[in-house]
């Protein structure tokens, strides 16, 4: 992990920190074509060379979430699109057990959508 990644996980306050990086462990060993970098500040999750989701922490509730980048393709009913039109999140409470088979199943939703295209 570079030392801006590195440095966005680790500048959390806990319960997000633990959150986020167990997010990242999830995400990048859901499927060999993830690989991570950062744009726009915030740790950008590409599969393959295509931005696949960004990792963020929601400003008011200070939840963390993951942002599918072409959450308007995907119809997984945990996804919520807000004011975007493009993107949908997926927000995840920290303080809560991690819903493990829900990540997976919007992970596998994105990666059907990107092998299609």
């Amino acid at each position: 992990m570079d030392t801006d990644l590195n440095a966005f996980y680790l500048n959390k306050e806990e319960p997000n920190q633990s959150c986020l990086l167990a997010l990242r462990t999830i995400i990048l060993n859901h499927d060999t074509n993830f690989n991570e970098t950062r744009k726009y500040g915030m740790p950008c999750f590409c599969y393959g060379k295509k931005m696949f989701c960004y990792l963020w922490i929601d400003k008011k509730t200070n939840w963390p979430y993951i942002l599918m980048v072409e959450g308007n393709k995907l119809t997984h009913p945990a996804l919520v699109a807000g004011e975007r039109k493009r993107m949908k999140v997926l927000n995840i409470n920290p303080a809560s057990d991690l819903p493990l088979d829900t990540i997976q199943a919007v992970l596998d939703e994105g990666i059907q959508f990107y092998e299609k295209r």
